[in-house]
């Protein structure tokens, strides 16, 4: 279909070398593309939809993005409210999506939607969907504290017909469907933040060096230099997790509950790493001419995207018997 045919670990490569790009909205738009709303139609798809949608999205002539949230139903994918009813040959489309990426931009989305009246987990499908179809609105688009690169937008959908050739495999599957795509969507995740956490401390550490307090260089502070060093450790941590991860994936393995791990682990080690650093910035460090300040706004966004720090905690407790599953 115009890729290269590799396993999963060269996407986390890409994913890793992308954190170089020195802003969060970027290497997110591109995860979207490739990480994020193709999985399902990669695996799922018949050959008449991988050749109308991925070819061209994988060849960069089309641009996806993927229709999951709603202002309702964030992390909580079973509670979506947005309906396809079939009539006839095709799916007639209502509801609403939003904290859609790349929705301006956008040719297609991989729309989850209830295609039936059954249990939440049973009920769902994704559809191939068209963004060019009437009915299709874009209500705004969406002014963000950070990732203010990225196009984010909601949307509305009123009697939007597509045809049911656009189900991606079975219906009613699209549940489970989603939350395989979401293991890839959270590794990816993990692997760009590597990169950026990295350059933070690396720039806190030149920073501090230049900058002087009370006549020597803020970095030659015990609290600081040994600060910095154990947010490094924290980072090669989570790089270890992350790679046993992926291999495990590669291999075949279920790894819901080591994705869930670095996916927690990654948003509040992110958020660690931007507040102690931003704090050896001093009143710097709160102003847009940095790239501190900005990494810092972006990396909010990583303990609630792509499923909440307490979504993770929940699906951890579950695959711990702690909780029962469903």
């Amino acid at each position: 279909y115009g890729g290269m045919g590799l396993d999963f670990s060269y996407s986390i490569a890409v994913a890793e070398e992308l954190g170089n790009i020195r802003c969060g909205g970027v290497p997110m738009a591109i995860g979207v593309q490739s990480g994020m709303a193709t999985p399902a139609l990669t695996r799922f798809g018949s050959e008449e939809l991988k050749k109308q949608f991925l070819v061209p999205t994988i060849a960069g002539d089309f641009v996806a993005c993927l229709g999951v949230s709603e202002a309702g139903a964030g992390s909580d994918v079973a509670n979506i409210k947005t309906t396809a009813v079939r009539k006839g040959n095709e799916y007639v489309v209502n509801g609403g999506k939003m904290w859609i990426t790349s929705r301006s931009q956008a040719d297609w989305m991989c729309l989850l939607a209830n295609t039936s009246e059954g249990p939440p987990h049973q009920n769902k499908s994704l559809i191939c969907l068209p963004m060019n179809l009437p009915g299709i609105h874009v209500a705004k688009k969406i002014d963000k504290l950070g990732m203010r690169s990225l196009d984010t937008a909601q949307i509305f959908f009123e009697d939007v017909r597509v045809p049911c050739k656009n189900l991606i495999g079975e219906e009613g599957n699209g549940f489970t469907y989603q939350m395989l795509q979401f293991q890839e969507e959270r590794l990816w995740g993990v692997a760009n933040a590597l990169a950026q956490m990295e350059t933070i401390i690396q720039e806190t550490i030149d920073y501090t060096r230049q900058r002087k307090v009370f006549g020597r260089p803020v970095l030659h502070n015990q609290t600081v230099h040994f600060r910095l060093a154990e947010l490094a450790a924290e980072v090669e941590l989570l790089r270890s997790l992350l790679y046993r991860t992926v291999a495990l994936y590669v291999e075949g393995n279920d790894v819901t509950k080591f994705a869930s791990m670095a996916k927690l682990k990654m948003g509040r080690l992110a958020r660690e790493v931007t507040d102690s650093c931003l704090q050896f910035w001093g009143g710097m460090g709160f102003t847009t001419e940095v790239l501190m300040s900005r990494f810092y706004r972006d990396s909010r966004l990583m303990s609630i995207g792509g499923g909440s720090d307490e979504t993770m905690l929940s699906i951890i407790c579950k695959y711990m018997d702690i909780l029962p599953r469903k």
